[in-house]
């Protein structure tokens, strides 16, 4: 009689599996079904962690061989270790069709994990949908080398093809569509609804400031802010609002500088930006500076915002011991773009040659070092004659 209960275990067992074989008992719920004698004696808790931490061991050799690094795998995204089902081999052999070497496949791999994960079927359809965008497989494997994330964050291509043809809709052309898969591929993982609404809002400023081609507008600041599909309405009316109060502007300025250079600084915290405007408006004013002429400067080049409080003083601080006027600044603010180094380094150069900066301004400062070097050597020939 005592083999009896452990008779009835085994019974139980057989009935179990049974009814699992015939999907009788959904899998998840099996365990609740597990007679207690028959169990292991590690508590719950510890079997549970034990199950979610079990890695699979013939994909860590297939990764291991491919050059994987798991390391970063189990850093990034471990949970795709622990896959009883993935497509390493295919996606392998797929992207080697591309004209991806071994390592840069398993470059992707280590830094985008779940690449694993995508079907052939889905692999061949986002690259068809990619490719209406760039014109070789070559540039495709690059973008992927830079940013595989770009490429494999999405699973949804039916979404990616609404996304292009709304994109393209709104004038953008291929050139347009390149630059925000390379710059901000979030834009088209973004549910279309997503993207619609940030045009809308686009398009209400625009009219709200007296604009009359909303969809236009809307271009223009996408084109020239890639990040702002990305980004929330929200933020996006909360930075109007605060150049718009800051700067002291009527609507004509405001549309202005949105669909200009002001487009730029849409997508900067809120916070960041109100405090930059604060700190720079403060350092002008103690340098001598009249209202009319900060507004007039941040008219002209607003990126002056992106600008952080000890590097724009340091930078300020640089020119002016170098004999340069705030007024020539504030005329001409784009010199602040270059880094302290290099303004340092181009000062020193052209006072050896006995440059007048008074005389002839500082638009030198703001050449390409490409021109900047050939402008270096007129000066200097001149000098030695």
């Amino acid at each position: 009689m005592e083999a009896v209960p452990g008779v009835r275990a085994l019974l139980s067992l057989h009935r179990l599996v049974v009814q699992r074989s015939f999907g009788l008992i959904p899998v998840q719920l099996a365990s609740l079904y597990l007679p207690r004698r028959l169990c292991s004696t590690t508590s719950p808790s510890t079997e549970s962690k034990q199950t979610v931490n079990t890695e699979n061991e013939s994909l860590l050799e297939n990764l291991n061989l491919m050059g994987v690094d798991l390391k970063k795998v189990r850093q990034r995204q471990p949970g795709v270790l622990r896959r009883s089902f993935t497509n390493e081999q295919g996606l392998a052999h797929f992207l080697e069709g591309k004209g991806a070497s071994s390592s840069v496949i398993a470059d992707i791999i280590s830094r985008y994990p779940r690449a694993i994960t995508r079907s052939i079927d889905h692999l061949e359809k986002r690259w068809k949908l990619w490719r209406n965008i760039f014109n070789t497989d070559e540039e495709v494997v690059s973008i992927l080398k830079r940013s595989p994330e770009s490429f494999f964050r999405s699973s949804d291509n039916g979404n990616l093809e609404k996304n292009i043809a709304f994109l393209t809709s709104l004038g953008l052309n291929a050139k347009d569509l390149h630059r925000l898969l390379t710059t901000a591929p979030r834009t088209f993982s973004n549910s279309l609804e997503l993207n619609k609404q940030m045009v809308e809002c686009l398009g209400d400023v625009c009219l709200q400031l007296g604009g009359k081609n909303p969809e236009q507008f809307a271009k223009a600041v996408i084109s020239r802010n890639l990040y702002i599909l990305i980004r929330s309405t929200k933020r996006v009316r909360t930075n109007i609002d605060i150049l718009r109060d800051l700067l002291k502007l009527t609507d004509s300025e405001l549309l202005a500088l949105l669909q200009g250079p002001g487009a730029e600084i849409l997508d900067l915290s809120s916070e960041y930006l109100k405090n930059n405007f604060i700190t720079l408006d403060q350092k002008l004013v103690s340098l001598g500076c009249q209202e009319t002429d900060i507004k007039n400067m941040f008219l002209k080049y607003p990126m002056v915002l992106f600008i952080g409080a000890d590097t724009l003083n340091s930078k300020l601080d640089c020119l002016l011991n170098g004999g340069i006027t705030m007024m020539q600044i504030v005329k001409k603010p784009k010199v602040l773009d270059y880094s302290t180094q290099n303004i340092t380094g181009r000062i020193q150069e052209l006072k050896r040659v006995g440059y007048d900066f008074e005389k002839k301004g500082i638009n030198i400062l703001e050449l390409s070092r490409k021109r900047f070097v050939a402008k270096m050597e007129k000066l200097n020939a001149s000098s030695n004659d």
